[in-house]
């Protein structure tokens, strides 16, 4: 991986922490933590979802093993990343990651988001070796992925998860910009 890929995963993992700052803009513990009328989930649920997901997917980087064989897959890790904030498309949460009340208030989720997130950031930026030689599994995604496909996943889901919760928004009549 060259040092200008690493600074692209990084911008892209910043972009969506910068992104969810912003659709959690004004968010206080009682609106983060109503329904819309569809039943869907609260904002304090999306930003637990996501925590836990960074936390998961980051055990995946820890426990990826060096294939002999170098992995590239340009044209999946270009889905990824648009697939991955297309909210048109819905994706089926694994049951591991649904939310279920494991923090007491938005602000402690997003703290614990935050503290994953600077996890998953020092992986990359210490990373020595060709991510595209370790190979992992993914929840969603087929087969084995490589690091690189993990981490561009870390980046793009809590930007999708970011677009929901303007939607969120939108339908408790409390509007947020992303």
């Amino acid at each position: 991986m060259t040092a200008e890929e690493k600074r692209e995963v990084l911008g892209q993992l910043q972009a969506g922490r910068t992104a969810l700052g912003a659709a959690l803009e004004g968010v206080d513990e009682e609106m983060a933590a109503r329904k819309p009328a569809d039943g869907g989930w609260s904002i304090a649920e999306c930003v637990e979802h996501v925590s836990v997901s960074e936390r998961y997917l980051y055990s995946r980087l820890t426990c990826a093993e060096r294939a002999e064989q170098r992995a590239e897959n340009h044209v999946r890790e270009a889905r990824i990343l648009v697939r991955g904030v297309d909210r048109s498309r819905r994706v089926e949460c694994p049951a591991d990651g649904l939310p279920v009340g494991r923090f007491g208030s938005l602000r402690e989720a997003l703290a614990d988001f935050d503290a994953a997130r600077a996890e998953t950031v020092r992986f990359v930026e210490e990373f020595e070796d060709d991510p595209r030689c370790w190979m992992t599994d993914h929840p969603v995604i087929p087969g084995p992925v490589n690091v690189v496909e993990i981490w561009l996943t870390m980046a793009v889901h809590v930007a999708r998860h970011a677009k929901q919760i303007v939607e969120i928004r939108g339908a408790l009549g409390t509007r947020a910009e992303v």
